[in-house]
């Protein structure tokens, strides 16, 4: 049995811990409500460029902006989204999962310490690596979406696919490999609208005969599909920014609750060995009163 003070020992170190996690799980709740709240804050923007890209779709011809043509596929272009620590149970690894099972030609761009540590260790062709603010501003998106974009259109990538974790609730985080671009039609790609509030009431669409499109539609409908990429990128990224939030949070609870239950352990452990010291002493203090 391990001595008294090696035990105190123990528990003040386990009790160290508690705090810790205990800090970090009440920090990662608070960024987890804020990231929600942006992410709530930004739907209805998003879903009225939706609708007016819905509006678009039977005025225009789809076929003829470069984001909307098939091609033959040769080098993929893949965004990993992950987080720059870790803390954050299983989130990262499933994220690694769906990268390792690309076994074609790619091109990687990143979001995150994580995601680039991995890509190099597993000698995967990254030509680009990104941070992003805990407050995820549209600005830093907008470069990612733009790069990605001019790589799309130069044809260094024939693909434009995101790997992210997705936000379902608190407990839930959903590791999602979404397509962007190319897309056979424009409808798909108003279909493809980022929905990570899957839970939210169904919203009544805006009449598309209410909209006047300047100086034409065509002409709307190629400065309006860059921006609404960029915008379904930042989406994306808000997701996953909560994602990390919730899962750090959760991680953390489990370790607070863990190091309860081994303090309680621990406390017992002590009481039993001060109890047999005692019981020891008393024993040899009689011995010596016998002798």
């Amino acid at each position: 049995m391990a001595s008294t003070r090696d035990i105190r020992r123990r528990i003040k170190s386990v009790k160290n811990t508690r705090q810790i996690t205990k800090a970090m799980e009440l920090v990662a709740a608070s960024k987890m409500k804020k990231a929600q709240a942006s992410a709530l804050a930004g739907r209805p923007y998003a879903e009225l460029l939706s609708d007016m890209l819905a509006a678009l779709a039977p005025k225009v011809d789809g076929t003829l902006h470069p984001f909307l043509q098939p091609r033959e596929v040769k080098t993929r272009g893949i965004l990993l989204v992950t987080t720059d620590k870790g803390l954050c149970g299983p989130l990262n690894a499933n994220l690694f999962k769906l990268a390792a099972a690309i076994k074609d030609d790619a091109k990687f761009v990143v979001i995150g310490r994580k995601g680039a540590q991995f890509l190099a260790r597993s000698g995967r062709n990254v030509v680009a690596n990104f941070g992003v603010h805990d407050k995820v501003p549209f600005k830093e998106i907008k470069v990612v979406g733009d790069f990605m974009m001019d790589q799309f259109l130069k044809g260094e990538i024939d693909t434009i696919e995101v790997i992210y974790p997705q936000f379902k609730n608190t407990l839930i985080q959903e590791s999602v490999h979404r397509p962007i671009l190319p897309l056979n039609n424009l409808v798909e790609f108003v279909a493809n609208l980022a929905d990570d509030n899957a839970d939210e009431s169904p919203r009544k669409a805006v009449d598309d005969r209410l909209m006047i499109f300047e100086p034409d539609a065509q002409t709307v409908l190629e400065a309006l599909l860059p921006f609404y990429v960029n915008r379904f990128l930042y989406q994306l990224s808000l997701s996953a920014k909560a994602s990390e939030h919730s899962a750090r949070m959760v991680a953390m609870k489990t370790a607070k609750d863990n190091a309860n239950s081994l303090l309680d352990d621990l406390t017992l452990e002590y009481n039993k060995a001060r109890q047999a010291a005692i019981t020891q002493e008393i024993l040899e203090i009689a011995a010596g009163q016998a002798a």
